[in-house]
């Protein structure tokens, strides 16, 4: 074997030229030889050693395995894991610039969102993978490390692997004004120990939520029923076939590397069993005094669970909308999962009936407005008879906006929504429906509504919100 150590997973560590017309993710186990990400054919020149070189054009792709001085192909050998062209998601790029004001950006979301394959399409930048202990070696000496790289935008992928992540990005912040940083994590900066400073006023936090209508486009993938059954990770949404085995395993994972690293919970059964059940019940109102029995933990630590995977945005916790009416459900939550494949691998949905398909609209609407506007500032109204309206948006200094999710416009019951008007007269009501072609209004009472599809809604809110 040569001596120069394995291919880096960061082509830019290699010097190598990103090459635009094709950028191909190739994960290849080959007797424990680490993965090799490698954009151009110069990369492979250049690289050497433990040696797997990795090359990938428009049509082809070449595995070479570099052995005193011979060239071998090791395709037989090889366990090829995953390949794919990685397609540039467009509004996310954008977003990225348009929210890249402070001098460091915040990108999180779960694991497997995309957040490293997004990054990796950023263009000028220069990438460093946390993960790898040589990348961490690099940085134990922080000021040595932003010295060399003055003057330029930077991205550290699973930053919170580092040692202490938040004193590294605290210096490039206050000491190295001129670099421009995006780091990547599972959760928000603060929401564990392990970040000792929030970083307040010199970041801007940016989530990366689960595939929206925009990336089935730059897909090229445009089956909605195909995306609520498969999720929005992108691997899962990309196989041919179902993942089933995926959905544990990331599960799995998420205990080991987001959990314990940043939370250290015990009970690993009782917090898994709570996911379980919430996926299971996910759009349902959340009392936690009925989860403690069959996770076999107490009701406050059904709670401080609940807080953790609401941190993690592995569950969106919807609190009820109010202004303390008698007549009103005042504190109970609506708990949604974080994405639409994991709810059916839950409840055992291996295919969508017709009448699966309003509750899984439902918790699609609701991703496609984080991930258009970021922040979770969203409610349910319901009344103690019944009535219900999904979501009430309350932007400040301005009324109550009522949004119903139907999977078809057809399919129009506006009681909640009368009912809701009935106590809280002004504000615009929205019901968005995915066969919606042309925007039109509905009578229902004394009111009216506008009836949309989902880019329909996102726009007129985003009039609302200019």
């Amino acid at each position: 074997m040569g001596s120069n150590g394995p291919l880096s997973a960061d082509p830019r560590a290699n010097n190598a030229a990103p090459d635009s017309e094709a950028r191909w993710v190739v994960l290849v186990t080959i007797l424990k030889v680490p993965v090799g990400i490698v954009r151009s054919e110069s990369s492979v020149k250049q690289a050497s050693g433990e040696g797997l070189c990795l090359w990938g054009g428009n049509t082809v792709l070449t595995i070479f395995y570099h052995l005193k001085s011979l060239l071998y192909i090791v395709a037989p050998y090889a366990i090829v894991l995953d390949m794919m062209n990685i397609k540039k998601r467009l509004f996310w790029l954008q977003s990225i610039k348009k929210n890249w004001r402070r001098s460091i950006l915040w990108i999180f979301g779960v694991r497997r969102v995309g957040k490293t394959c997004l990054c990796q399409t950023i263009p000028d930048v220069n990438y460093f993978d946390c993960e790898l202990p040589r990348t961490r070696r690099m940085m134990e000496e922080p000021e040595g490390f932003w010295k060399g790289l003055r003057g330029r935008c930077v991205i550290l992928d699973e930053v919170h692997r580092l040692g202490n992540p938040s004193e590294m990005l605290k210096i490039a912040a206050d000491h190295y004004t001129d670099i421009k940083v995006i780091a990547t994590g599972s959760s928000r900066l603060g929401a564990s120990a392990k970040f000792k400073d929030t970083l307040a006023g010199r970041k801007t936090d940016f989530w990366l939520t689960p595939m929206i209508s925009a990336d089935l486009r730059d897909f090229g993938k445009s089956d909605l029923p195909h995306r609520l059954l498969r999720g929005g990770m992108p691997p899962f949404f990309l196989e041919k076939e179902l993942p089933e085995q995926d959905f544990q395993e990331w599960m799995d994972a998420f205990w080991a590397k987001d959990i314990q690293e940043l939370f250290r919970l015990e009970r690993r059964y009782s917090f898994q069993k709570l996911i379980e059940l919430l996926l299971i019940q996910s759009g349902g109102i959340f009392e936690a005094t009925r989860f403690a029995r069959p996770c076999e933990v107490s009701r406050t630590t059904i709670s401080n669970y609940l807080a953790v995977l609401e941190e993690t945005y592995v569950v969106n916790v919807i609190r009820p909308y109010s202004t303390h009416r008698p007549t009103e459900i005042v504190a109970a939550p609506k708990i949604y999962g974080f994405d639409t494949g994991f709810v059916c691998y839950y409840k055992g949905w291996s295919s969508l009936r017709p009448e699966d398909f309003g509750l899984l609209w439902e918790h699609y609407v609701l991703n496609e407005i984080h991930a258009h506007f970021q922040n979770r500032r969203l409610h349910y109204w319901r009344d103690k008879r019944g009535h219900e309206v999904d979501f009430v948006i309350a932007p400040r200094n301005y009324p109550p906006i009522a949004v119903e999710c139907k999977w078809s416009a057809s399919d129009m019951d506006l009681s909640g929504m009368k009912a809701f008007r009935n106590q809280y007269e002004k504000g615009e009501n929205f019901v968005v429906a995915h066969d919606v072609d042309r925007t039109y209004e509905k009578s229902f009472g004394l009111h009216r509504a506008t009836v949309v599809n989902l880019d329909g809604l996102i726009s007129q809110l985003s009039k609302i919100f200019a």
